[in-house]
């Protein structure tokens, strides 16, 4: 009965490696990660380059998008928050880092 539970492969001698094997993975791991560090890291850093750099510039005035979606005009900034107008006498706070884009001047117009 012990004899049906052990496997054959455990019974049989384990065979020699292929020469060569190690480095022709060692390889094949390392283009992997030059790929992956091409079509995904560089362009996310770029990104958030870009982003840092716009939420440098932004200037009362400007008209934005939020996260959220929400469009306005900015009132007043400083260095953590934003105060959006998004109505005539309407005026929210969001955080800096949650404004997304620029729109052209004129996009925005409030009712």
């Amino acid at each position: 009965m012990s004899n049906f539970l052990i496997s054959e492969a455990q019974a049989q001698a384990a065979g020699a490696p292929p020469p060569g094997g190690g480095i022709g993975q060692i390889a094949i791991l390392v283009i992997f990660v030059v790929v992956f560090y091409f079509l995904l890291i560089r362009p996310q850093q770029k990104r958030a380059k870009e982003h840092q750099a716009m939420l440098a510039k932004l200037a009362s005035g400007d008209e934005v998008v939020t996260a959220g979606g929400i469009v306005g005009k900015i009132r007043e900034i400083n260095d953590n928050f934003v105060s959006l107008e998004v109505a005539n006498g309407v005026c929210i706070t969001v955080q800096r880092s949650q404004v997304t884009s620029l729109v052209p001047k004129g996009t925005f117009k409030s009712a």
